[in-house]
């Protein structure tokens, strides 16, 4: 199944419970769109949470995301990996 890592922006000052209680409403949407959140990674000063999924396609993971209550800036398929 593809991987995609998607962004979120405006998350200044997140803590490490406020992104676990993030990763778990997405991990909790996840099913409906055949998405599987894999692990989630955020900058609090910058305030740029990173997300890894594999899922059907970016329409996938935008509705999964979208269902969780925290919407996606970007989306990127990452194809290549070592």
């Amino acid at each position: 199944m593809p991987r995609y890592m998607d962004i979120k922006r405006g998350m200044t000052g997140i803590t490490a419970e406020q992104l676990d209680e993030v990763h778990r409403a997405d991990r909790a949407a996840e099913r409906e769109e055949g998405v599987h959140f894999e692990h989630v990674w955020a900058d609090p000063r910058s305030g740029t949470v990173f997300c890894l999924s594999e899922a059907p396609s970016e329409e996938a993971v935008r509705r999964a995301h979208e269902r969780a209550g925290h919407p996606v800036d970007e989306i990127h398929p990452v194809s290549l990996s070592v």
